[in-house]
């Protein structure tokens, strides 16, 4: 267990995956609004896509100006999120075109991370074809993150991984193939996300990660059940306020990363996202 610490809102991020259907200006207007300063910078269309730049020169000159921008209101990236469940790319794959591909564009992802400002670069399993022998799918996937991991220590980045849902992956969904992936890439660059939703889903809590991973559990995606605002899941304010004291009992050094992601706030993220703020300071303030 580490020293404890106070988590405020100076720890909170937001990522922007959840304005998918907005313009990244209207992302930053609304992270004013919320008083938000830390990014959690989801690489996708039509915010930052790599695919649209033939060139690292092209590809930084853009992520300069988003930069730009942030810098102008106070904001920065801590994170950067590269989209791969939504895209043609597989960790797990037997097809070497496409592991290379998913390389390739990771490897990428760690160059758009330093241009962002941040040493920090967010991963997933994704999913393995369920009709293929896991096993299998699951060696690939591990071999394919050490191959990343010593890309990672040349350019001083590193990767922080997630368990997702059973409906996401077949892959890692619980703290069990956390430990495996761990354990087998061996690498000081890897570090741990855990994803609140995931982890409630599979019936595990914040303080069993934390006995099994220690310091190495890095990053937290923070919302209700089912990745709704905080407010209105299942979990309640008792719950919610709970694993944000194991984290700090824990000395959690990372953030908190809101990820309200639900299809349902597709057409009105910032009001998801103004109101799991102002949740969130009630929670900071009250500590229940």
């Amino acid at each position: 267990m580490g020293t404890e610490r106070k988590i405020g809102m100076q720890d909170i991020a937001v990522m922007s995956v959840q304005y998918a259907q907005y313009s990244f200006d209207y992302f930053l207007k609304s992270m004013e609004t919320c008083g938000v300063k830390n990014v959690d910078m989801w690489g996708g269309a039509p915010h930052y896509c790599r695919l649209d730049y033939n060139t690292s020169g092209e590809a930084a000159k853009a992520i300069r100006e988003l930069k730009d921008r942030m810098a102008a209101r106070g904001m920065k990236t801590v994170m950067y999120t590269p989209e791969t469940l939504a895209y043609p790319y597989s960790y797990s794959t037997s097809n070497d075109a496409l592991r290379a591909r998913t390389i390739d564009y990771m490897k990428h992802a760690m160059e758009d991370a330093l241009e962002f400002g941040t040493h920090y670069l967010f991963m997933n399993t994704g999913c393995h074809s369920r009709d293929m022998d896991r096993e299998e799918g699951m060696k690939r996937t591990i071999e394919s993150y050490a191959v990343l991991c010593e890309y990672a220590k040349r350019y001083g980045v590193e990767l922080v991984f997630e368990q997702l849902q059973p409906y996401e992956s077949d892959l890692c969904v619980n703290i069990e193939d956390m430990k495996r992936i761990v354990k087998e890439v061996n690498s000081d660059a890897l570090k741990i996300c855990i994803d609140i939703t995931a982890m409630n889903v599979a019936g595990e809590t914040l303080q069993q990660y934390f006995d099994v991973f220690g310091k190495k559990l890095y990053w937290v995606h923070y919302s209700d059940s089912h990745h709704l605002a905080l407010g209105e899941g299942d979990y309640g304010r008792e719950k919610l306020a709970d694993m944000i004291h194991t984290l700090e009992r824990n000395g959690y050094e990372g953030l908190l990363d809101l990820e309200i992601n639900d299809s349902v706030y597709l057409e009105d993220p910032h009001a998801a996202i103004e109101k799991s703020v102002d949740y969130l300071k009630t929670l900071l303030v009250a500590k229940l």
